[in-house]
């Protein structure tokens, strides 16, 4: 039965993305997530931090922010469940670094990936307020998002969404207000946390 065996053959050949879905319900399958990546991420991880106890527990922690974040992924084309979790790897790799800088610790990094992660921080925060910001503006009605979209993701003034659109630029000031209130409602906790 599928719910006993996890490496039955009916999971066990299952893509990624497709087992990841179905672990939502049936928990126990993640596990085969995590026998398929932990060696490679652990190897990733040490080639960061050098230290093999900090790196499982960045592991684990990007196994679970995998897990407990599973419904943020949407699998279209080109996207790929070992991509997105190799970016959360790093991201939490980056999180732990930065918290042990703080401590006064320092590491030699070695990893390229890495290297190019902490000279530009912000790359990985940004990408993902992004993303987070679009999945909210797709909620929204059609005439919120567009105003939206131009003004803060464009950077159009006023006056310029006004004369694209053709009305007053006291109008587009409160549909940018009406869309903003529309924005807060629509967004969720954990997307707000990353937005703020």
């Amino acid at each position: 039965m599928e719910w006993f065996s996890i490496n039955n053959e009916n999971t066990a050949e299952l893509p990624d993305e497709e087992i990841l879905r179905r672990s939502q319900t049936k928990p126990w399958l993640y596990e085969i997530l995590v026998n398929r990546y932990q060696t490679a991420f652990l190897r990733k991880a040490i080639g960061i931090i050098r230290d093999e106890e900090d790196a499982q527990e960045i592991v684990q922690d990007t196994f679970t922010k995998i897990y407990v974040n599973a419904n943020s992924f949407t699998p279209h084309a080109g996207a790929k469940f070992s991509s997105w979790a190799y970016r959360i790897l790093l991201n939490t790799t980056f999180t732990y670094y930065q918290k042990k800088l703080k401590q006064g610790q320092r590491f030699m990094v070695f990893d390229p990936d890495f290297e190019q992660l902490v000279a530009d921080k912000s790359v990985f925060y940004e990408e993902e307020v992004r993303d987070a910001v679009e999945r909210i503006l797709a909620r929204l009605p059609g005439h919120f998002a567009f105003v939206l979209r131009l003004h803060y993701l464009e950077h159009w003034s006023h006056k310029d969404i006004a004369e694209k659109t053709g009305e007053q630029i006291g109008t587009i000031k409160a549909r940018i207000h009406r869309a903003k209130n529309a924005f807060r409602k629509e967004s969720n906790t954990k997307e707000i946390e990353l937005i703020l």
